[in-house]
């Protein structure tokens, strides 16, 4: 018996995109880039000031108050943040310090160190922490980012 050869259900002319479907397939993805942009901008920044806040009001925060709890106070405007990572030799010097308390050095988002005052000008109580922000200008603008308000 002869088998006939089986036919293609496929077009046997030339395979491939025609420009116009290339150009179609452009404009969309332009269209929809378009329109997601602008959704996006600014996204980053806001990022940032989450992170800051977080930093402030949460991680550093924490590293502070277990300090505060091991030695019975908060380390000096003079010792700094660095007080959290290594014990301090001036004084008031730690007699519990069971550091580092942070794994890195405290930096914001913006790549600048967190600011610190113990005892606070704003919060005497404890402490001021803050970052300056994106523009870090002492103006006390709504990007600086504190734990006193």
């Amino acid at each position: 018996m002869k088998q006939e050869p089986i036919k293609s259900s496929f077009r046997n002319a030339q395979q491939g995109f025609t420009l116009i479907e290339i150009l179609l397939v452009v404009i969309i993805i332009g269209t929809l880039a378009a329109m997601m942009v602008p959704r996006f901008a600014g996204r980053s920044d806001q990022a940032r000031k989450a992170a800051a806040k977080a930093d402030i009001e949460v991680n550093i925060a924490t590293a502070l108050k277990l300090y505060e709890l091991d030695n019975g106070f908060f380390p000096m405007t003079e010792q700094g943040l660095t007080a959290l990572l290594e014990k301090p030799s001036v004084a008031p010097v730690p007699q519990n310090w069971n550091g580092p308390y942070l794994e890195k050095k405290p930096v914001d988002p913006w790549g600048r160190p967190y600011l610190y005052d113990s005892p606070g000008v704003h919060r005497p109580h404890d402490y001021d922490l803050y970052s300056r922000g994106k523009n870090a200008k002492e103006d006390k603008t709504d990007d600086d980012i504190v734990n006193w308000q």
